[in-house]
């Protein structure tokens, strides 16, 4: 969908508004016949539109014979349940004399905020000013999603500390990709963003608008600046879970080890009683309810010597304490006995 907006007004400090000197064209959410009109009407390139289009396009400017043209990179936000889901989308802005164009394949919260004039005191009444000021609310935005994205991860964690189940390590793998994607896109606007102070092509005509982008800049290195401290804060968590889960395993196999060789001394003492020949007390009465019994015993005394209780039984923590209390008073007296002898050598 394009529309066609004329009343831009920038607002400074004592609610004075100045007027925009252009038009800004709002393309959002754009199909083929769109696009069709974006390169007929308004006589855009149709390569420069196939950049646009192209989701894993990275931030940058270049100059035509009739306009400038810049792609940067927006934060979006996918309609998920979850909340985890977050990713990056280009944005094709377009300057001509009088007009500027923005050219998105999908919507985005910073041109909503733009196309609602949720913004106060950005200097919009140029065409560089509100190249900017959209730079400078997506940098707003992705700090705004980047601290959601970390309460989202402090859920999962929540979650993840009683049980460890598939569905919360998966939200942590989208939570993952959602700081890669942005780390991306915020690093290449940066990247945009200094080649705009010394570009011929993009002049700021005002100490207002160097200042502007002088904090855009500072925002920007801010929100890399947590999508790094965040995305190694995941990388531990995920590594710790990782460790939990391996040693979790460790663990069952473990148990299952003991089971499996505490279960062949029975299995030793039946398959022994099982061979046709003359065996020691075949001609008692009811001896498969005594092998039964020692079958039952030899199993539970297996498990008892090769499991780890006997060494973490009371009686041994009881004598360890003893040990160490005994080690301490042995100190204790060698330590009062050489002061005893101190202070008598000093005496003398």
């Amino acid at each position: 969908m394009i529309t066609i907006r004329n009343n831009i007004v920038s607002r400074i400090p004592g609610d004075i508004k100045r007027p925009a000197n252009y038009t800004w064209v709002d393309a959002r959410d754009i199909n083929r016949d769109d696009i069709a009109r974006l390169e007929e009407e308004f006589a855009i390139d149709s390569e420069l539109l196939a950049d646009i289009m192209d989701p894993d396009e990275q931030a940058r400017i270049e100059k035509e014979d009739d306009y400038t043209a810049l792609i940067v990179r927006l934060p979006a936000k996918d309609d998920d349940v979850e909340g985890v889901n977050q990713y990056a989308i280009p944005l094709g802005i377009v300057m001509f004399e009088k007009m500027l164009i923005t050219i998105c394949q999908s919507d985005s919260i910073v041109l909503e905020d733009f196309a609602r004039k949720r913004f106060r005191q950005y200097p919009v009444e140029t065409k560089e000013g509100f190249v900017i000021s959209i730079m400078e609310r997506s940098a707003l935005v992705y700090i705004r999603l980047l601290k959601y994205i970390n309460r989202q991860k402090n859920q999962v964690e929540e979650k993840l500390t009683g049980n460890v189940q598939n569905r919360e390590l998966l939200q942590l793998q989208q939570i993952q990709k959602s700081l890669v994607f942005f780390k991306t896109s915020l690093t290449t606007n940066e990247m945009l963003l200094e080649k705009l102070q010394k570009s011929p092509y993009f002049k700021l005509t005002t100490e207002e608008e160097m200042d502007f982008l002088e904090d855009t800049i500072t925002d920007t290195k801010q929100a890399i600046s947590m999508a790094d401290i965040y995305s190694d804060l995941l990388r531990g968590t995920m590594e710790v879970f990782s460790s939990v889960i391996g040693n979790n395993m460790n663990e069952i196999m473990k148990r299952l080890t003991i089971i499996t060789i505490a279960l062949m001394f029975p299995t030793f003492i039946v398959g022994f009683y099982g061979m046709n020949i003359a065996l020691p007390f075949d001609n008692v009465p009811h001896i498969w309810q005594y092998l039964l019994l020692a079958c039952v015993i030899s199993a539970f005394l297996g498990s008892f010597i090769l499991s780890d209780r006997r060494n973490n039984s009371p009686k041994k923590d009881r004598d360890e304490r003893l040990k160490d209390k005994h080690s301490k008073h042995i100190k204790k007296e060698k330590k009062t006995k050489f002061s005893f002898f101190k202070r008598k050598k000093s005496k003398l």
